[in-house]
């Protein structure tokens, strides 16, 4: 019995050790935590148990016979975060730089097999050199069954992918098709093809940074949600974001009590839209007067800034927000802001979040550049997703609400819940000046006239009555009122039940 005791401890301290002191000091230089430090800082103190620490890789070709380390390369097991069951995988660069072997791929695809079997989260830290090039396909077959497995996962319970490392090739695919990416500035980088294959192909050069790097898929690629300052940061954010989120789409998202009051009333919001309907105003200003506490968890703030996406909690349950952004292009929608609020919403829907909308768009941002990207197809994916959800949907349209961009913006017409207008709303097909310079064609020489007609179009669309009195808008709201309507309508439509025609699968428009 000593004996299997002392192996047994023998087996775990080469386990832990890694890669070894020198490979865990590199990683350290690198301001960089391990892959075991990484899971204490994300799970609850002393909840984590480790599943599969003594698997070894099998590949005897190239030299792998003599390198044989317990583990191989990922951590994974389950634990809990705020005493919620989560699930997490966490690569090891220190063995085989995290590279994925069949082994490797093998416990990262049990654990994922098994959230989905109780229903819990899976949180991948992925710090990886890609796919072990002594397995051959072996590898590559690795990735697939993991991808597989993010595709049937997906829907069913969160998935989540913290980038902190780097995560090329093939690898990349995994993060791809989780529900949220976050990486870690300076020290974390996704691509397809590095640096050195770019230049060779098309005689760019460009560093891992400028090429993959956590600004870069945050600001211009839109890839990753958040990019944090260093690893412990990422972990935390990491931790406060799973509380808002389910264990699964069977189950609600975790109350939390709080001593905000529901009928907590804003005067500051009735002037917070201006007098002159061409000024910007702050968005976000209204959502965190709005939500508990005033906290907000923004996502791809710093990427398509004419939306705004994120989790916040009305009477202490989760919502989802999403909201036109005045102060970047006008509010418009575009080919970015229509995917980032897209996938977002069917995220919300999948997991049964509801989704509160504040309206103030001017319509669908103008020229060649978005209708040669796409907008017709990229804006109906918007749309396709408010008009799919079967959630709760609260609207609140604040000041401009025109043309289609009206009907995207989760509508009644789409089938919005409770939806609401400020007296500053107007509801139109368009501006008043474009749509008198339509009508009135022929009057574009006098001047006068044309401001005359200007200002009746105003007073007869430029208010929210019009949709009112066909029952469009269910009540014209002052602004200071704005979060006990939305508390009032939410603990309303908590019960709704409504589906949607049987399908194997709807066919969004990519």
């Amino acid at each position: 019995m000593y004996e299997i005791i002392r192996e047994l401890e023998k087996r775990r301290a080469a386990a832990r050790a890694g890669g070894g002191s020198r490979r865990i000091e590199a990683q350290h230089a690198k301001g960089k935590l391990t892959a075991r430090e990484r899971i204490d800082v994300l799970l609850d103190e002393g909840s984590f148990e480790e599943w599969d620490m003594f698997v070894e890789h099998r590949c005897n070709d190239f030299g792998m016979a003599e390198q044989r380390i317990p583990g191989d390369g990922v951590v994974t097991g389950h634990g809990t975060i705020d005493g919620r069951n989560v699930f997490v995988f966490s690569q090891d660069f220190t063995v085989f730089g995290g590279s994925l072997s069949e082994a490797h791929a093998e416990k990262i695809c049990k654990i994922m097999d098994k959230a989905l079997q109780v229903g819990a989260p899976v949180i991948g830290i992925n710090d990886s050199g890609g796919a072990r090039i002594q397995e051959g396909v072996a590898s590559l077959a690795g990735y697939a069954e993991v991808f597989q497995r993010n595709v049937l996962a997906s829907g069913v319970v969160p998935q989540v992918s913290l980038i902190m490392g780097p995560c090329a090739g093939g690898a990349v695919y995994s993060p791809a098709m989780t529900d949220f990416i976050f990486m870690v500035k300076d020290s974390s980088y996704m691509f397809v093809t590095g640096p050195d294959v770019v230049k060779t192909v098309t005689h760019e050069t460009v560093t891992h940074e400028e090429l993959g790097g956590a600004i870069t898929h945050t600001t211009r690629s839109g890839v990753a949600d958040l990019a944090f300052e260093n690893d412990v940061e990422a972990l935390l954010e990491v931790r406060r974001f799973m509380g808002f989120l389910p264990a699964s789409n069977r189950v609600p998202a975790p109350v939390r009590p709080t001593t905000d009051p529901a009928e907590r009333e804003e005067p500051s919001l009735d002037t917070l839209v201006p007098p002159d309907p061409s000024k910007p105003y702050d968005m976000k200003e209204l959502i965190e007067k709005v939500v508990d506490e005033g906290e907000f968890f923004e996502l791809q703030p710093t990427y398509a800034g004419n939306i705004v996406i994120g989790l916040a909690r009305m009477e202490g349950h989760t919502v989802g927000i999403v909201a036109n952004q005045p102060m970047v292009l006008a509010g418009c929608l575009d080919i970015a802001s229509s995917i980032k609020a897209a996938r977002f919403v069917r995220f919300c829907d999948c997991f049964n979040i509801p989704i509160v909308t504040f309206v103030d768009v001017p319509g669908f941002l103008p020229g060649t550049a978005q209708e040669y990207g796409g907008i017709i197809k990229h804006g109906a994916k918007l749309l396709f997703a408010y008009a799919e959800a079967t959630v709760p949907k609260v609207t609140i349209i604040t000041r401009k609400a025109y043309g289609g961009a009206y009907d995207v913006m989760s509508s009644k017409h789409i089938r919005g819940d409770v939806n609401y207008a400020w007296p500053t709303a107007e509801i139109a097909v368009m501006g008043p000046k474009g749509a008198v310079e339509i009508i009135f064609r022929k009057d574009l020489g006098d001047p006068e006239k044309i401001e005359a007609r200007t200002e009746e179009y105003r007073r007869t669309f430029a208010n929210p009555f019009i949709a009112a009195s066909r029952g469009f808008i269910d009540d014209v709201i002052m602004p200071h009122g704005t979060r006990r309507r939305i508390c009032d309508a939410l603990p309303m439509l908590r019960t709704k039940q409504l589906g949607n025609p049987w399908k194997k699968h709807d066919n969004l428009p990519l």
